[in-house]
């Protein structure tokens, strides 16, 4: 399973994540996107990206844990991963056609978009 994380760098950073190892995502409060942080599992393979300004997908990040005592509040805990060799901007990902259909494009606002392996394979690229 692979998902891409959406954070506000001025909030909460990549290097953020980097620094703390470990984090609790939470603040997530779309319908959509907490479905998809329920669905979560352990090791499901995470891309971060930040918003604001630069709008581009940064990092790698994994999914440590994931509790669902209260389905509005799951608790999703992430391990940081490493930084992308390159940023790859939202113009780029719009530009290719395996995101023609992603959330990610069509949903500009959902903080939590799964993704498919062959669209994990190519934020991931060197």
């Amino acid at each position: 399973m692979y998902y891409l994380l959406k954070t506000e760098p001025s909030e909460y950073s990549f290097a953020d994540l980097h620094r703390d190892e470990v984090t609790l995502w939470d603040g997530v409060a779309n319908p959509v996107a907490l479905r998809h942080l329920r669905e979560m599992k352990p090791g499901a393979k995470l891309i971060i990206y930040e918003t604001g300004d630069e709008k581009s997908a940064v990092g790698t990040a994994s999914v440590v844990s994931v509790k669902v005592t209260d389905p509005h509040k799951p608790e999703v805990t992430i391990k940081a991963g490493k930084a992308l060799s390159k940023p790859v901007t939202l113009a780029q990902i719009k530009a290719n056609k395996l995101f023609a259909d992603s959330p990610l494009v069509r949903q500009g606002r959902l903080s939590v978009v799964p993704l498919t392996e062959e669209q994990f394979a190519v934020l991931t690229k060197p």
